[in-house]
């Protein structure tokens, strides 16, 4: 497994870093690092108050997201290598993202589906999630597949969010130094 850093030296990887916009590999290892990968992920998204974090948010090319749309410790799920199927339904939200802080977007999404994953030892795992549950999975997927909430941006919300975005990119490109 290919690991920016040290696993414990983790941390959200921010728009526009190219990563974000690149199609996962499949996990092909389940080993002690995914497991601590995925613990961290999860570390990571209670921390930022997230429903949902993606490998790639990481800085993590594979396909592994974990989840909690409850906000209680026994809500925690790692989904490694999903597939959503059986998407019914439509209704919009407002979607944020960790990876993009400060910009929400108003996005339609199944409000229901069906995922198709491993567990963090390659065991299978299959679920029907509805509502909040399936939004984050459809959200999650988007990120495994490069795609961002950005993407599905309205002219009305690229004006509404031009600034926040515009000074996320002068960070990316002039980063503060670090001592």
């Amino acid at each position: 497994m290919d690991l920016p850093c040290p696993i414990e030296k983790l941390r959200i990887v921010l728009y526009p870093d190219p990563i974000l916009l690149q199609r996962c590999a499949p996990v092909e290892a389940f080993d002690e690092t995914l497991a601590a990968l995925a613990n961290r992920m999860i570390e990571l998204m209670h921390l930022y108050r997230g429903v949902g974090l993606a490998a790639p948010q990481v800085g993590v090319k594979l396909r592994l997201f974990v989840s909690n749309d409850t906000g209680e410790p026994e809500g925690d799920r790692i989904w490694v290598n999903p597939k959503l199927s059986d998407l019914e339904g439509v209704e919009e939200a407002d979607e944020g993202c960790l990876s993009i802080p400060g910009v929400n977007v108003p996005k339609r999404r199944a409000v229901s589906a069906t995922i198709q994953a491993q567990d963090v030892t390659g065991g299978p795992i299959t679920s029907r999630g509805e509502h909040l549950l399936a939004r984050i999975w459809q959200h999650e997927n988007d990120h495994l597949d490069g795609r961002l909430v950005i993407h599905y941006m309205s002219e009305a919300s690229k004006i509404e969010n031009k600034t926040i975005l515009r000074q996320l990119e002068a960070e990316y490109a002039n980063p503060p130094r670090r001592r």
